[in-house]
């Protein structure tokens, strides 16, 4: 039997360690693994996660499904929540897991 919304919110409210080991897309049976790829990626921009994290989560979307467009409207949807210091700080790391160089185009 699938946890109701309402256990698993109590469950997270107190750190249970069976929802604290979750990890996967399949911990999330709600969402498909595109969407909880692309929510980890703007957790990472939020927090101004470390620049090697951002490849692998990138990497992670990509094989979920998502496109670049999607990506980049990752950054553009969570500016204006975490602020611009973070989506300015973040998209260098993310053009360059998207095999863009930012400092190696002419603007």
């Amino acid at each position: 039997m699938t946890a109701t919304y309402r256990d698993r919110l109590r469950q997270l409210a107190i750190s249970d360690t069976l929802l604290a080991d979750a990890g996967t897309a399949d911990d999330s049976p709600h969402l498909d693994a595109k969407t909880v790829a692309l929510a980890r990626l703007s957790a990472l921009i939020a927090v101004g996660g470390p620049d090697p994290s951002f490849g692998e989560h990138v990497d992670a979307a990509i094989s979920a499904g998502a496109g670049a467009d999607e990506i980049v409207d990752v950054l553009v949807g969570v500016r204006l929540v975490v602020g611009a210091p973070r989506v300015v700080a973040a998209a260098p790391q993310i053009a360059l897991a998207l095999g863009y160089d930012l400092e190696a185009t002419d603007l």
